[in-house]
């Protein structure tokens, strides 16, 4: 049995919101599955698995914000495993005698969720049954008497499915002791309703299943809590909206500390250089001539590319600074800063960007930045990347000077392609340049690797056709 707990999704990271589960209990899962979705202060993520297996029960309920490490589901996977997901360890060696009744029971949970041994109740006419506190409480909210139910689960254990029968079939039968179902609110909401003095009873949920966001609260403040509501929207929409409507405060005070935080304890030194761009604008100009639109490449792609390479090349700068020492990653992996609607940024990670052809780098690149914009990116696709790549040539500015992600230990920046006077042979010509910066850490290199690096950027680039 192994647990599906709350992922690091960055060094920036303390826990995360459960938004809501992409599998059912007792469904296969593989590898690498998108089982769940998270809200971080920074971007609705989806995230994977790293075990395969049956999806077992939920510990967390959509809606909770628990710490970094916390179990969130039980993953069944072969017998005699245990263990986190992804590192289920050897069965422990039973003392022998009489074989104890089969029975499953998971590794005791990390503050603050709630206890998961499940509890035992006596229900008049039917014998022992078992509910645990996910079934209970979904009992609760749907009016179910426990103690009228008879489960169908291994053992009479009180399933989901039980609850929601149960429910559906005798809607208005609900003892008089029992509440009504609560609505269920973001922690986001929460907070600003109590910032704001709103009465939670009193708002509408436009978000899944009726939960109240924090918009919603926003709009009941304002006087508008009259005012007819939208109709739900899907759970595509609703998570294309979060990172410009419900996030964009949170990540800029998540931004503020990782910046501060890197400005305060890296010591950074920057290096630049101008790159003439002839030559790889040429061979670009060239080859999307011959392509279909759908082909085209941009010149962040040769951009890009170059930087991964000399990555490659340049090892010191592609890495982290941890426990006081410098490690070289595993792969080039870069980070592509993308500004978000409405504020803010993220930096998805393009993987072993210097082993990808332009073209399929081109598409990869499209593809997180589309997701990204949308909420729409994996766990696996924001975390451990090896160097960051800023390019902010599209808004115009020329030359940008980033600020260092810890732990990484370097960032790379571009500016825009623009036409300058300069001298090849002795000749003055007008020819297009493009600037390259380097921010670094000075504790893993000095200006002389840095310098090494923005060489190899600049003879790379000379040569488009090799990338």
């Amino acid at each position: 049995m192994g647990e599906f707990t709350m992922p690091s999704l960055g060094a920036d990271m303390d826990e995360g919101t459960l938004v809501e589960w992409l599998v059912e209990p007792g469904a296969p899962i593989r590898r690498g599955d998108p089982v769940a979705v998270v809200e971080t202060a920074k971007s609705t993520i989806e995230v994977e698995c790293f075990e395969s297996g049956t999806m077992g029960r939920p510990l967390v309920e959509p809606g909770t914000t628990v710490p970094v490490g916390t179990p969130l589901a039980l993953i069944e996977t072969a017998a005699g495993t245990r263990g986190k997901a992804g590192k289920a360890r050897k069965p422990r060696k039973e003392p022998q005698g009489p074989p104890a009744p089969e029975r499953t029971r998971p590794a005791e949970p990390a503050e603050p969720v709630r206890t998961r041994e499940p509890v035992a109740s006596e229900a008049p006419g039917h014998g022992h049954v078992e509910a645990g506190p996910l079934i209970r409480h979904l009992a609760e909210e749907g009016g179910v008497d426990l103690a009228a139910l008879r489960g169908s689960g291994p053992g009479g254990r009180v399933t989901r499915a039980d609850i929601e029968r149960a429910a559906a079939a005798a809607p208005t039968a609900r003892t008089p002791t029992a509440r009504a179902p609560r609505a269920r609110v973001t922690p986001l909401a929460r907070r600003r309703a109590a910032e704001l003095g709103v009465d939670l009873s009193s708002v509408a949920g436009t978000g899944k299943d009726a939960a109240i966001r924090a918009e919603d609260v926003s709009r009941a403040a304002s006087g508008l809590a009259g005012a007819p509501s939208p109709p739900p929207r899907t759970t595509a929409a609703v998570r294309a909206s979060r990172p410009s409507e419900d996030q964009a405060p949170a990540m800029r005070r998540a931004i503020a500390r990782l910046m501060s935080r890197a400005n305060r304890d890296v010591p950074h030194y920057y290096l630049s250089t101008t790159v003439d761009m002839a030559v790889p604008m040429d061979w670009l100009h060239d080859r999307n001539r011959r392509s279909p639109m759908s082909e085209r490449l941009l010149p962040a792609a040769l951009l890009l590319k170059a930087a991964a390479l000399a990555a490659h090349e340049v090892p010191e700068l592609n890495g982290f600074w941890t426990d006081d020492r410098f490690t070289a990653g595993e792969g080039v992996h870069l980070g592509v800063a993308v500004s978000l609607r409405g504020g803010g940024l993220i930096a998805p990670v393009l993987r072993g960007a210097d082993t990808l052809e332009v073209p399929a780098l081109m598409s990869a690149l499209k593809d997180l930045v589309s997701r990204a914009r949308t909420g729409r990116l994996r766990g696996s696709e924001v975390s451990g990347a090896t160097l960051t790549v800023t390019n902010l040539g599209d808004q115009g500015v020329e030359t940008v000077f980033g600020v260092v992600h810890p732990p990484q230990v370097a960032l790379v920046g571009f500016g825009r392609v623009v036409d300058r006077p300069w001298a090849v042979d002795g000749l003055l010509g007008v020819r297009p340049v493009v600037t390259v910066t380097l921010s670094a850490d000075h504790r893993a290199t000095d200006g002389a690797v840095g310098a090494r690096y923005l060489t190899a950027v600049d003879r790379l680039l000379q040569n488009p056709e090799k990338l």
